[in-house]
């Protein structure tokens, strides 16, 4: 009877932390990238910051997208991923402009020096996602390369996609690869950090929601969790 009338309180609130939960389950992945944001903007230097965390990033989270049409689970999850990727592609936005700049500012620098204003300061070369050059890869010129080249991989992957859905292996295949590229997120940085002997960068590799976001979900999402342990 004291239970019964208790519930006009425990429900709502049961309610309310529900939707804490599922909040910080789709904001709380991007909120370590705020501050590195924050930071390349500020100093207008993204040398700490290495774009292909966000190479990473976006092709797991366009992979669990995909395998959403496979096999649905919680909207939260499928939330999560449609952040970070919009996260992602404002990350490479400021860094590809900051980069631009820099370049840019640094061959002006070079021609003062040099006392050579009377030559034209020309524009560092165009690296474009169309001249299919492996060596410039994910370090083009224009934000509007990187976001071609999504496009396209989203295309590609989704139209695959498309076309086997009905295999039962093939969705839980395109569910583990979207773990593995996931569980590969800190390498990208490591890598840059070992050849500049320096930590900066790495507040923005991990997610504050993983340990609480995969674990009533599809087995791909647990097995992610394990893997960041």
């Amino acid at each position: 009877m004291e239970a019964e009338g208790l519930d006009w309180l425990l429900v709502p609130l049961h309610q309310l932390v529900s939707w804490g939960a599922a909040g910080a389950m789709v904001f709380g992945g991007v909120v370590p990238y705020i501050p590195q944001y924050r930071d390349i903007r500020r100093t207008q230097n993204a040398e700490g910051f290495s774009t292909y965390v966000c190479l990473v990033l976006l092709v797991a989270n366009i992979l669990r997208i995909l395998f959403w049409f496979g096999r649905h689970f919680e909207s939260p999850l499928l939330w999560q991923s449609i952040v970070m990727i919009l996260t992602m592609l404002l990350m490479l936005k400021l860094c590809t402009e900051v980069r631009v700049t820099n370049e840019l500012n640094v061959k002006r620098r070079f021609f003062a020096a040099a006392d050579t204003q009377d030559e034209a300061i020309k524009p560092p070369p165009r690296r474009s996602y169309l001249d299919f050059d492996p060596r410039h890869f994910w370090h083009w010129s224009s934000f509007g390369d990187y976001v071609q080249c999504v496009v396209a991989f989203t295309g590609v992957a989704g139209y695959i996609t498309y076309l086997s859905i009905d295999s039962a292996l093939f969705v839980e295949t395109l569910g583990f690869l979207a773990v593995l590229t996931e569980a590969m997120l800190g390498v990208p940085q490591l890598y840059r950090n070992y050849r500049h002997q320096s930590t900066e960068g790495m507040r923005g590799i991990g997610s504050l929601s993983r340990d609480t976001a995969y674990r009533p979900f599809p087995t791909q999402f647990s097995l992610d969790g394990c893997l960041f342990h």
